[in-house]
């Protein structure tokens, strides 16, 4: 994949920070009474868990969407499953979640099937920022976000000193 991404923008995000900054997504939706939330697979899933234990939430589903891109053919967003059809209705009371919105494609979808839904997201980019409801933290659009669970610590060699 070749993206418009500064590796000098790399912005790496720990476990101890998506832990800090659902919770603090969890502050911003408190005071509404949400029927159930659903998590946008994957990178949905660790934001809602956190959500669903702050907010006291026990019913807890997920939409799986995956984005496509071909360059012959543009981009596709193609639904792999649903949430739960009775739950849902036109999603009011529900809250959507997302660790991030880039482009917006993938919430789009969900906001056409779900208008009435309320999406969060952890981390915001410009141009998805219009079908979020509530986020957290605005990148730029250049950045490229790692997630936790995309990497592994490893060994660096210190600058001096060791072989």
């Amino acid at each position: 994949m070749s993206a418009p991404y500064d590796p000098q923008k790399a912005f790496m995000v720990s476990w101890d920070q998506i832990h800090r900054d659902s919770r603090a997504l969890s502050w911003r939706l408190d005071g509404t009474e949400w029927r159930a939330i659903v998590a946008v697979t994957r990178g949905g899933l660790v934001p809602a868990c956190i959500l669903a234990r702050e907010l006291n939430l026990r019913v807890v589903d997920t939409i799986g969407l995956k984005s496509y891109s071909d360059q012959s053919q543009g981009s596709e967003v193609r639904l792999l499953k649903a949430p739960d059809a009775k739950l849902m209705g036109d999603g009011e009371g529900i809250l959507i979640v997302d660790d991030l919105v880039d482009t917006g494609k993938t919430l789009e979808v969900a906001r056409r099937m779900y208008p009435k839904a309320h999406f969060a997201t952890v981390y915001a980019k410009p141009k998805g920022r219009p079908l979020v409801d509530t986020y957290i933290t605005e990148v730029s659009q250049d950045t490229w976000i790692y997630f936790p669970w995309d990497t592994v610590p490893q060994y660096v060699k210190p600058l001096r000193g060791a072989d």
